[in-house]
Protein backbone atom coordinates (compact mmCIF):
# COMPACT_ATOMS: atom_id res chain seq x y z
CA UNK A 1 0.00 0.00 0.00
CA UNK A 2 2.75 2.76 1.16
CA UNK A 3 4.84 1.48 -1.85
CA UNK A 4 1.46 2.52 -4.74
CA UNK A 5 1.80 5.83 -2.83
CA UNK A 6 5.15 6.48 -3.26
CA UNK A 7 4.95 5.53 -7.14
CA UNK A 8 2.06 8.01 -7.46
CA UNK A 9 3.66 10.89 -5.56
CA UNK A 10 6.98 10.28 -7.90
CA UNK A 11 4.66 10.08 -10.80
CA UNK A 12 3.21 13.81 -9.85
CA UNK A 13 6.67 15.30 -9.83
CA UNK A 14 7.42 18.64 -10.78
CA UNK A 15 8.43 19.75 -14.56
CA UNK A 16 12.15 20.20 -14.84
CA UNK A 17 13.39 23.81 -16.43
CA UNK A 18 13.64 21.34 -19.85
CA UNK A 19 9.80 21.10 -19.15
CA UNK A 20 8.99 24.45 -18.61
CA UNK A 21 11.27 25.61 -21.86
CA UNK A 22 9.31 23.11 -24.28
CA UNK A 23 6.27 24.37 -23.13
CA UNK A 24 7.27 28.00 -23.55
CA UNK A 25 8.45 27.49 -26.61
CA UNK A 26 5.49 25.82 -28.17
CA UNK A 27 3.25 28.07 -26.84
CA UNK A 28 1.38 30.29 -29.50
CA UNK A 29 1.42 33.37 -27.04
CA UNK A 30 4.40 34.25 -26.28
CA UNK A 31 5.21 35.17 -29.84
CA UNK A 32 1.47 37.39 -29.73
CA UNK A 33 3.11 38.63 -26.54
CA UNK A 34 6.43 39.83 -27.83
CA UNK A 35 3.90 41.74 -30.82
CA UNK A 36 1.87 43.42 -28.78
CA UNK A 37 4.63 45.15 -26.56
CA UNK A 38 7.01 45.41 -30.04
CA UNK A 39 4.17 46.83 -31.58
CA UNK A 40 3.43 49.23 -28.50
CA UNK A 41 6.66 50.11 -28.27
CA UNK A 42 7.18 51.95 -32.17
CA UNK A 43 3.94 52.77 -33.12
CA UNK A 44 4.29 56.21 -31.37
CA UNK A 45 6.10 58.20 -33.13
CA UNK A 46 6.03 55.27 -36.17
CA UNK A 47 9.36 53.62 -36.92
CA UNK A 48 8.94 51.36 -39.67
CA UNK A 49 12.31 48.86 -40.03
CA UNK A 50 11.01 47.45 -36.32
CA UNK A 51 7.30 47.39 -36.99
CA UNK A 52 8.45 44.66 -39.80
CA UNK A 53 8.37 42.32 -36.67
CA UNK A 54 4.70 42.25 -35.32
CA UNK A 55 3.64 40.87 -38.58
CA UNK A 56 6.34 38.11 -38.58
CA UNK A 57 5.35 37.10 -34.93
CA UNK A 58 1.65 36.85 -34.91
CA UNK A 59 2.25 34.40 -38.31
CA UNK A 60 4.65 32.39 -35.97
CA UNK A 61 1.14 32.59 -33.99
CA UNK A 62 -0.72 31.36 -36.75
CA UNK A 63 1.45 28.56 -37.88
CA UNK A 64 1.78 27.26 -34.18
CA UNK A 65 -2.19 27.21 -34.44
CA UNK A 66 -2.24 25.27 -37.41
CA UNK A 67 0.25 22.25 -35.46
CA UNK A 68 3.20 23.25 -37.04
CA UNK A 69 5.09 23.83 -33.52
CA UNK A 70 8.19 22.97 -34.85
CA UNK A 71 8.54 25.62 -37.94
CA UNK A 72 6.64 28.48 -35.54
CA UNK A 73 9.17 27.64 -32.47
CA UNK A 74 12.19 28.46 -35.28
CA UNK A 75 10.57 31.31 -36.72
CA UNK A 76 9.97 32.72 -33.54
CA UNK A 77 13.80 32.14 -32.54
CA UNK A 78 15.22 33.69 -35.10
CA UNK A 79 12.76 37.01 -35.19
CA UNK A 80 13.14 37.30 -31.61
CA UNK A 81 16.66 37.05 -32.03
CA UNK A 82 16.55 39.53 -34.98
CA UNK A 83 14.50 41.74 -32.82
CA UNK A 84 17.02 41.98 -29.28
CA UNK A 85 20.20 42.18 -31.95
CA UNK A 86 18.29 45.67 -33.77
CA UNK A 87 17.11 46.77 -29.70
CA UNK A 88 20.59 45.88 -28.25
CA UNK A 89 22.14 48.47 -30.68
CA UNK A 90 20.23 51.33 -29.23
CA UNK A 91 21.87 53.08 -26.29
CA UNK A 92 19.69 54.70 -23.48
CA UNK A 93 20.61 56.96 -20.53
CA UNK A 94 20.22 55.58 -16.99
CA UNK A 95 17.12 57.98 -16.09
CA UNK A 96 15.33 56.37 -19.55
CA UNK A 97 16.12 53.17 -18.58
CA UNK A 98 13.13 53.39 -15.47
CA UNK A 99 10.57 55.63 -17.43
CA UNK A 100 7.60 53.41 -18.21
CA UNK A 101 8.88 53.34 -22.57
CA UNK A 102 12.33 52.08 -20.79
CA UNK A 103 10.60 49.07 -18.66
CA UNK A 104 8.67 48.13 -21.97
CA UNK A 105 11.57 48.05 -23.53
CA UNK A 106 13.26 45.54 -21.27
CA UNK A 107 10.40 43.46 -20.92
CA UNK A 108 10.13 42.71 -24.49
CA UNK A 109 13.67 42.64 -24.88
CA UNK A 110 13.20 39.30 -21.77
CA UNK A 111 10.93 37.99 -23.44
CA UNK A 112 12.33 37.97 -26.75
CA UNK A 113 15.43 36.71 -24.92
CA UNK A 114 13.02 33.91 -23.46
CA UNK A 115 11.73 33.08 -26.93
CA UNK A 116 15.13 32.41 -28.35
CA UNK A 117 16.01 30.02 -26.29
CA UNK A 118 13.08 28.06 -25.79
CA UNK A 119 11.92 28.30 -29.43
CA UNK A 120 15.26 27.60 -30.63
CA UNK A 121 15.65 24.61 -28.19
CA UNK A 122 12.33 23.21 -29.39
CA UNK A 123 13.21 23.82 -32.86
CA UNK A 124 16.62 21.51 -32.55
CA UNK A 125 15.63 18.67 -30.39
CA UNK A 126 11.82 18.73 -32.26
CA UNK A 127 10.97 15.51 -34.37
CA UNK A 128 9.40 15.98 -38.05
CA UNK A 129 7.29 13.21 -37.61
CA UNK A 130 5.35 14.63 -35.10
CA UNK A 131 3.58 17.39 -37.52
CA UNK A 132 1.05 16.85 -40.05
CA UNK A 133 2.70 16.43 -42.91
CA UNK A 134 1.22 18.25 -46.60
CA UNK A 135 0.65 14.61 -48.32
CA UNK A 136 -1.91 13.74 -45.11
CA UNK A 137 -3.84 16.66 -45.62
CA UNK A 138 -4.38 16.66 -49.32
CA UNK A 139 -5.03 12.56 -49.62
CA UNK A 140 -8.25 13.26 -47.30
Amino acid sequence: MADKNIQEVKEIAKPSAIGYARAWGESSVTPAVAATLIAAQHLQPPQFIPLLFPPVLMFSSYLNLNEHKIDAAGLNAAWSGLYMLLASRRKQRLMQKWSVRGVIRGTTMGVCAVNLVAGGFVYVIGKRSQEPSDEDESSS
